[in-house]
């Protein structure tokens, strides 16, 4: 019996379709196609139309139990990825985070925050190997990060102004994204 072109295409598409429903194998799909939404940079906000934070009033804990305090991040630049360690389009930009994070760590402040369970987000650092901190907020974050979805990453500058506001995968280590950092460091 010989398939017709129209079979092979049902027949494509309803694999496709089994490998989307079967948990194992859906993930790494889902995350395979989010890395290539994840190859464009973020938009920065016009200057008109960034809003400034309205306070600096929010608690976080890392995984050793240390707090921060938001507030010692005035005057500074800080980088926030709201994220999850199930979600596919934030394993997709994680990479390109943490690469941002080892050149610029030093230099502005990176907060990496989940509400999952302490061991789940340490194994998957340690598991991926990467460098940065993970948080989690022990008090309502300020009304300006509106999460309603993940991943979303905030860039804010010095002066307390939300410079980008991104909802989904992105690619954070373009040279679009450091020339922003510079920028926002120089001023």
């Amino acid at each position: 019996m010989k398939i017709s072109k129209s079979q092979r295409k049902n027949l494509i598409f309803l694999v496709v379709i089994a490998l989307l429903i079967i948990p194992q194998t859906r993930k790494p799909i889902q995350v395979f196609l989010n890395k290539g939404l994840a190859l464009f940079s973020p938009s920065v906000i016009d200057y008109e139309d960034r809003k400034v934070l309205d306070t600096y009033n929010w608690q976080l804990e890392d995984l050793d139990g240390k707090t921060f305090d938001y507030a010692s991040t005035k005057n500074k630049v800080v980088l926030i990825n709201f994220w999850a360690t199930w979600c596919a389009p934030c394993i997709a930009e994680m990479p390109s985070l943490e690469k941002l994070y080892h050149d610029y760590n030093d230099k502005i402040i990176f907060l990496f925050v989940s509400n999952e369970d302490e061991e789940k987000i340490s194994m998957f650092l340690e598991k991926h190997n990467y460098s940065f901190k993970a948080y989690k907020a022990i008090s309502e974050y300020p009304e300006n990060f509106n999460v309603s979805s993940i991943p979303r990453t905030f860039l804010i500058d010095k002066k307390g102004n939300i410079v980008i506001d991104k909802k989904g995968a992105s690619n954070w280590n373009s040279e679009k994204m450091r020339a922003v950092i510079d920028e926002l460091l120089s001023e």
